[in-house]
């Protein structure tokens, strides 16, 4: 592995969504992640979809998109020899990650406060829907979650969906995959510190938590304004033109709320005059007037195809077509970064596609190129070099060990 946290070893606990794109992230950025799996494997393996010739469905898209580059063993944690052959796993990791639900841990003997005392420096970092009680206790605390859920509760289905207020879920995970991106960061951050300190640390991030900060903008508008915000269908409360169009094929994006964007704007779809206009003269008057910049906007876009409107537009003012899968893999941007990715596909004789790590560095690349792996595929190597009186699964040269940094 050639990225930034070549080297770091990573206990993965983790199942389903959030918890394995926190994960995927680390393994992404070149870390060792040993994924641990009950005899049965993470649910999301059954999840599909598979390709059409797959004749093992070993493991699905969903499974792939979020496990790639990792390892896999199975352990019975339920079991005194499956706990101790954990126990011994992490004694030499320099981080665990783990996402159910508050007390699992402690019932099978494996908290964070008994692993620390075999690994001071142990990075031990827990995904939960409302967080875990070491850093303040939810009145939620046992209840289960989804993304869904934690859309519904933390403030995103309050503000998306139609101007009639019916709510809106946001069409991917992102109450799973923002709580697994912070969670990441969250790791790294400890890692940093315990350069120094030789010591590691339990770090928590909330589901609940997570989406409440990505909601920000509600928090101060009721702050400053006691205004509660409702959903705008594709408007902004606060920035105008700020809206999804109609073209003669489809939709478009137009955002030109800064003065002088719209200034540019009204010149490239011939209406010289409403940039002189002093009805429109600023965003917070356009704001009050939006029905009118909409309108006016509309009737130029309703007799454009979504390439001419970009031909017009692009380069000059923030412009996108709204765009299906098809047309993002077809757009040489995708390919220019990176941003889609092959990888083998056990059972298939074909290839297929995830998204790429938006992440870059010059100097440290973070390119996935390994496939998810199959259920217990590396057990056989991990009971070869386990003993319970240390732990040479990690082959890691001295100069990275410890802290993997």
């Amino acid at each position: 592995m050639t990225g930034p946290l070549a080297g770091v070893r990573v206990v993965d606990m983790t199942h389903a969504l959030a918890g394995p794109y926190c994960t995927m992230l680390l393994a992404d950025l070149g870390a060792d992640v040993l994924k641990v799996e009950p005899a049965a494997g993470d649910t999301s393996r059954r999840a599909g979809p598979y390709p059409a010739d797959d004749t093992t469905r070993s493991f699905g898209g969903y499974f792939q998109s979020v496990n790639r580059g990792k390892r896999s063993v199975v352990l019975d944690l339920k079991t005194p020899e499956g706990a101790a052959d954990l126990r011994a796993l992490v004694a030499e990791a320099d981080v665990l990650v783990e996402n159910f639900t508050p007390g699992v841990m402690e019932r099978l003997g494996l908290s964070y406060e008994s692993l620390a005392v075999d690994n001071p420096r142990l990075v031990y970092a827990a995904l939960r829907g409302f967080g875990d009680p070491r850093s303040g206790e939810s009145l939620y605390q046992s209840w289960p979650a989804f993304d869904v859920v934690i859309q519904a509760m933390a403030g995103i289905m309050g503000i998306t969906g139609t101007e009639d207020g019916t709510p809106l879920k946001v069409g991917p995970g992102v109450a799973d995959i923002f709580p697994g991106t912070l969670l990441a960061l969250g790791v790294t951050s400890a890692l940093f510190e315990a350069r120094g300190s030789g010591r590691g640390q339990f770090v928590d991030v909330a589901m609940y938590d997570a989406v409440l900060s990505l909601c920000e903008r509600i928090v101060y508008q009721h702050s400053y304004t006691g205004e509660v915000p409702k959903p705008q269908g594709n408007r902004h409360p606060l920035l105008s033109p700020f809206d999804i169009l109609p073209a003669t094929d489809g939709w478009v994006a137009i955002a030109a709320p800064n003065d002088n964007r719209w200034h540019r704007l009204c010149e490239l779809i011939d209406r010289p005059d409403l940039a002189v206009n002093p009805e429109f003269a600023t965003n917070d008057l356009r704001v009050s007037r939006r029905d009118e910049v909409y309108k006016t906007l509309e009737e130029w876009t309703r007799g454009q195809s979504k390439e001419e409107i970009l031909a017009r537009l692009g380069g000059h003012v923030p412009v996108g077509a709204v765009r299906d899968v098809a047309e993002i893999m077809a757009d040489p941007h995708v390919a220019a970064r990176n941003m889609a990715i092959s990888l083998e596909h056990p059972g298939s004789a074909k290839a297929v596609t995830v998204a790429g790590q938006p992440l870059k560095f010059s100097r440290t690349p973070a390119i996935p190129s390994r496939r998810a792996p199959l259920l217990n595929e590396h057990g056989t190597q991990v009971r070869a070099s386990l003993d319970h009186r240390g732990c040479a699964l990690w082959t890691v040269p001295s100069t990275t060990a410890g802290l993997g940094l």
